[in-house]
């Protein structure tokens, strides 16, 4: 290669990575600012049927980990605290504000002990992946050694970035995987293009066995059809006026994007719902995706 087309190819690369930034950027404001104007909580509802949809979330080993990604106002964090006394709750989501907001719901809400159970940090993992202290590189080449045999390459105590994170590390050393991924309707937030890079994000953090959670958008939701057609900005993806986005999920999609990471299908399959507003007389469709994915022991 020439040394024109070096610089060349080295200055794309640097465009690229500057759109990619921009692209971050403006997905974390805008919902930023959907969470600010929706931050009464009342927006969103305790997503009380995780539970009866997971029951794994209930039956696990003491102190079981749970890594939930996008926690926004802690509606999905709630009932899992809530069900689970022994459970522990890592939840990460893109903007500082909400992570307050949810602190404040989640350690009003008189869940025992949370104080010890549920630990907020800031990160925006689809474009710049998780933190270190959740799972070090050591870990990632042998997650078979035990969590108290792992030094972390990471400084002890919490240290709050400058976007107001906050990180939640034990004594210095990693906390050595979690035992569950829950994806409740975030990776329908992330662009296309990089959901497979976000769900081996996820891939790289579970420990060998363990379990990724995943609810979602599907194709054909009540929302999916009220877009108007100058919204969809991608094939099956739309941007709302606010400027976040919504993608929404057919059954093979989700199989390729974490099959494609090296996910076993456990569980995958559509849940239509017909609810009815009763204030306005309207019936409503509604189309998730619900799936259950093992990382390989």
């Amino acid at each position: 290669m020439s040394a024109e087309a070096d610089t060349t190819y080295s200055l794309s690369l640097i465009l690229v990575s500057q759109q990619l930034e921009i692209q971050a950027s403006e997905d974390s404001e805008a919902w930023k600012r959907f969470h600010h104007r929706h931050s009464s909580g009342k927006f969103f509802k305790e997503r009380r049927y995780l539970l009866k949809e997971f029951p794994e979330l209930v039956s696990c080993r003491e102190f079981s980990k749970v890594l939930e990604v996008g926690c926004g106002n802690g509606s999905s964090v709630i009932p899992i605290l809530r069900g689970n006394k022994d459970i522990i709750v890592y939840a990460c989501d893109c903007s500082s504000e909400t992570l307050e907001r949810a602190k404040e719901i989640v350690h009003s809400s008189s869940i025992f002990a949370v104080q010890n159970r549920f630990h907020p940090f800031f990160c925006d993992f689809a474009f710049t992946g998780f933190p270190k202290w959740l799972v070090c590189d050591s870990c990632i080449e042998s997650l078979s050694l035990k969590q108290q045999e792992c030094a972390s390459d990471v400084k002890e105590g919490g240290v709050a970035d400058k976007s107001g994170s906050y990180l939640s590390r034990e004594c210095g050393s990693c906390i050595g995987g979690v035992d569950f991924v829950s994806l409740i309707f975030t990776l329908s937030a992330v662009p296309l293009k990089k959901m497979s890079p976000a769900i081996m994000e996820c891939f790289s953090v579970l420990k060998p066995g363990s379990l990724l959670l995943f609810r979602d958008y599907g194709l054909y939701d009540m929302t999916m059809l009220r877009f108007e057609q100058e919204k969809r900005v991608g094939f099956r993806e739309y941007m709302r006026s606010d400027g976040t986005r919504s993608y929404f999920f057919c059954l093979d999609t989700v199989r390729d994007l974490f099959a494609g990471v090296g996910f076993i299908e456990l569980e995958l399959e559509y849940c239509c719902v017909k609810s009815l507003n009763r204030r306005k007389g309207k019936s409503m469709q509604r189309v998730w995706v619900h799936g259950k994915f093992q990382k390989p022991a």
